[in-house]
C-alpha cells in the first residue's frame, strides 16, 4: 500500500496497523536514559489516545512519569518515536480488557498479584518514518544511484 509523502494521518494510520501486528517497542523514562528496555505494548482498537504496559511493581518503569518509546515494523520499513506520560492505570475493568494468557505467564497469582501494575502511557508528539523502498528504488540503490529524492517527505510529525 502506497502513502503520499508524509500524509501525517495515512503514516499514523499505518503505524497502529503495525503496531497491532507486532506489538514490541523500546520504552525509556525520559529521566533515566538508561532505563530503555524492550516492552509489550497493550493495545485497545478504540483508544488511540494511550498505550497500556503490564509491569512489575519492583520494576524502573513504577517510577512512572515523561517516558519516550521506539518502534521498527517488522519489515523495518517504519519507524517511530513517541513521547507520553506513564501513570498507574486503577480501572480494573481496563485491566481486565487488557489481560491476555501471555500476561498471566508473568504473574502467578493473577490479576491480584501483589507486584502486577498495569501503567499506561497517555500519548504525545510523535515522529514517524516511512522508508518503504520499492522494487524499482531497491534496483536504484543496487546500482549505487542516490535514493535521497526518493525518500524524501517520508516523514511526519504528528500527535498519536
Amino acid at each position: 500500500m502506497k502513502y503520499r509523502d508524509g500524509d501525517p494521518h495515512e503514516m499514523k494510520d499505518k503505524f497502529w496497523h503495525a503496531l497491532d501486528q507486532s506489538p514490541y517497542l523500546m520504552l525509556q523514562l525520559d529521566a533515566e536514559p538508561g532505563s530503555a528496555a524492550p516492552m509489550t505494548a497493550s493495545l485497545d482498537e478504540d483508544a488511540d489516545h494511550a498505550i497500556w504496559f503490564f509491569c512489575g511493581r519492583d520494576t524502573r518503569f513504577a517510577r512512572l512519569g515523561p517516558a519516550t518509546a521506539t518502534f521498527a515494523n517488522r519489515d523495518h520499513d517504519l519507524f517511530a518515536r513517541f513521547a507520553g506520560t506513564l501513570s498507574a492505570e486503577t480501572d480494573r475493568a481496563r485491566l481486565d480488557r487488557q489481560w491476555t494468557k501471555h500476561v498471566a505467564e508473568w504473574f502467578p497469582e493473577g490479576k491480584d498479584d501483589p507486584n502486577l501494575l498495569l501503567v499506561r502511557m497517555d500519548l504525545g508528539p510523535a515522529s514517524i518514518w516511512c522508508g518503504e523502498v520499492g522494487v524499482l528504488d531497491a534496483a536504484k540503490q543496487l546500482l549505487g544511484m542516490d535514493l535521497h529524492k526518493a525518500a524524501k517527505g517520508r516523514h511526519a510529525e504528528t500527535a498519536l
